[in-house]
């Protein structure tokens, strides 16, 4: 990823670009601009109480997405104040474009994972208040039929959030061996017929490479039993979070980000996430209980000897979810849930 990073340009205002990225893409998000305009994103309002910009902090956006979140925040900011922002999907860098001309200030874009971009910034030695992540995928990569994300859609089978790099779910169909392919499913999608959906997918594999996203739920339908198909939702729901998940890297990247985006903040700066399945929020918890906890010797020892101290106290005192209203406007905010944690200031840890 170094040399991706390298080939970035500087663009106005302070705004770091990549010169790629398929211009098929780039023309789709640019038809949906009218429908990201109206787009509001998940738990919103929660995220600006939790994290309660203000005026001329530096906030880092880690999943700009379609911009949503970065735009309330961004408002909040005003002019002193900076935003970052990083998505690896050269459409989210589309959607940057119209938010830089709009809100008030100084911005900039870097394209690449959130795990390396983090990692740049680190080496710049950039400061921040405030750092935030909106996991998995945006609506737009999901309602984009030619990205192959959707069970929904027949599509060439993608699922790429940066269409630059070589694995795709179609070569991970193609390739992955059946032991892998059922651990993955297993592991990644909580998918309980694992095993026989891995094996149906060999099965078709061997007559007829899988191609579509059609094919592919053609060939998860055939392991499950017909009773099945009709309730707990749509039967190739696992399987292709799994498969998104493995193609893109989601958890390894976010196990990457978490500490980086944590090193970055100020004392008394901010980090909140909100996920949308328990993979990614018990990695969210543990992290925040990890900073939170102090003392971490056996509990028959009278005295501590360990001498730790919390690094940060947690912003709420349990994961934060959309109001009934707010699901009812938007079902796939359902499983959402956002924590946080704010890092201590270095008195505030000595007295602890």
């Amino acid at each position: 990823m170094s040399m991706t990073l390298l080939e970035m340009t500087s663009a106005r205002r302070g705004s770091l670009r990549r010169v790629s990225g398929p211009a098929a893409l780039r023309r789709a998000a640019r038809e949906r601009g009218g429908e990201q305009a109206r787009h509001v994103p998940t738990l919103a309002r929660e995220l600006l109480e939790l994290l309660d910009p203000q005026p001329g902090q530096c906030a880092i956006d880690c999943t700009f997405g379609d911009g949503g979140h970065a735009r309330l925040v961004a408002e909040r900011l005003g002019p002193s104040g900076t935003l970052v922002a990083i998505d690896r999907d050269p459409v989210a860098e589309e959607g940057f474009a119209r938010l830089e001309r709009e809100v008030p200030c100084a911005v900039r874009f870097i394209r690449a994972g959130y795990a390396e971009a983090l990692e740049l910034l680190a080496r710049e030695g950039l400061r921040a208040d405030l750092a935030y992540f909106d996991l998995g995928m945006s609506w737009m990569q999901v309602d984009a039929r030619e990205r192959g994300f959707s069970y929904s859609y027949d599509a060439p089978l993608d699922m790429r959030m940066d269409p630059d790099q070589p694995l795709s779910a179609r070569e991970l169909v193609a390739e992955w061996d059946e032991r892998r392919l059922a651990r993955t499913l297993r592991d990644l999608g909580e998918e309980r017929r694992a095993a026989a959906i891995a094996r149906a997918i060999v099965r078709r594999r061997s007559r007829a490479p899988i191609a579509t996203t059609l094919e592919l739920v053609e060939a998860i339908n055939s392991a499950v039993p017909a009773p099945a198909r009709f309730g707990g939702g749509h039967p190739a729901k696992r399987s292709f979070q799994a498969l998104r998940i493995a193609v893109n890297d989601e958890l390894g990247q976010l196990d990457r980000a978490l500490p980086r985006a944590w090193g970055l903040l100020r004392p008394g700066g901010s980090l909140a996430a909100i996920s949308f399945h328990s993979l990614e929020d018990r990695r969210v918890k543990r992290f925040i209980a990890e900073q939170v906890r102090g003392c971490i010797c056996p509990p028959e020892l009278p005295v501590c000897a360990c001498g730790r101290e919390p690094r940060a106290r947690s912003l709420s005192r349990r994961a934060i979810v959309p109001s009934a209203a707010e699901v009812a406007r938007n079902p796939r905010s359902s499983s959402a849930r956002l924590r946080g944690a704010r890092k201590l200031e270095d008195s505030q840890a000595e007295a602890s």
